[in-house]
């Protein structure tokens, strides 16, 4: 296998690609807190459901592109290995952040299959931080299975802490036409994911003013 690349299946064929150019689902990244912006790869265009997890491709590129935020380092080596369990394992943590953050929401109690779904996962892969002394001391993280594994673990773990403390509280729904992101809330005006989805349920607001003025 010829360095930086990967051998990628997609939509009923193989493609080389290379870790830098692998094709993203589409899926927003909002700067919410990694869980969130995992459960925020099952977003809407134009109204209309859209998966940003549909292939080992898309979990590859949304890895790479949250890199800098996961708690497990992940190298390009460990991008081209992603399997189509990974994007099993990676989907099912999605769906059971994204349940347990409607139920949060909407102040209801949440879903004892999503709970066991998300605990199941944290506890999958081991990892630990190790002291290093060269060049100086500094601490890195290991894992006692593949590195993308543990970064999906982790990203379950951190989920598990997110809807154990304070910040589920801030946690909301984005009021954007069409809009089903999630987002945890660093003022209290804020009803948006983003600047986007203001502008357009300001726009909205103001057609229907015209209209029933007219």
């Amino acid at each position: 296998m010829a360095d930086g690349f990967s051998w990628c299946q997609l939509a009923g064929s193989v493609r080389k690609v290379e870790v830098a150019h692998l094709a993203s689902g589409g899926a927003p990244l909002l700067g919410e807190p990694p869980p969130i912006e995992l459960a925020n790869t099952s977003y809407a265009a134009r109204g209309r459901p859209k998966d940003g997890l549909q292939s080992t491709e898309h979990l590859a590129a949304w890895l790479r592109d949250m890199r800098p935020r996961l708690a497990v380092p992940l190298t390009d080596a460990d991008l081209r290995e992603v399997s189509d369990g990974d994007l099993h394992t990676a989907r099912e943590v999605r769906d059971a952040v994204r349940a347990l953050a409607v139920a949060t929401v909407a102040g209801r109690d949440p879903d004892p299959a999503a709970v066991a779904a998300l605990n199941g996962h944290a506890r999958r892969t081991p990892r630990w931080h190790e002291l290093r002394t060269t060049p100086e001391p500094h601490l890195t993280v290991c894992t006692a299975g593949r590195p993308v594994a543990a970064a999906i673990a982790a990203l379950a773990e951190e989920a598990v802490v997110l809807f154990a403390g304070p910040l589920r509280h801030e946690l909301r729904a984005c009021h954007g036409p069409g809009c089903v992101l999630h987002f945890v809330r660093d003022t209290t005006r804020r009803e948006w994911c983003s600047a986007g989805c203001g502008n357009r349920a300001r726009a909205a607001r103001h057609y229907a003013k015209v209209r029933g003025q007219g």
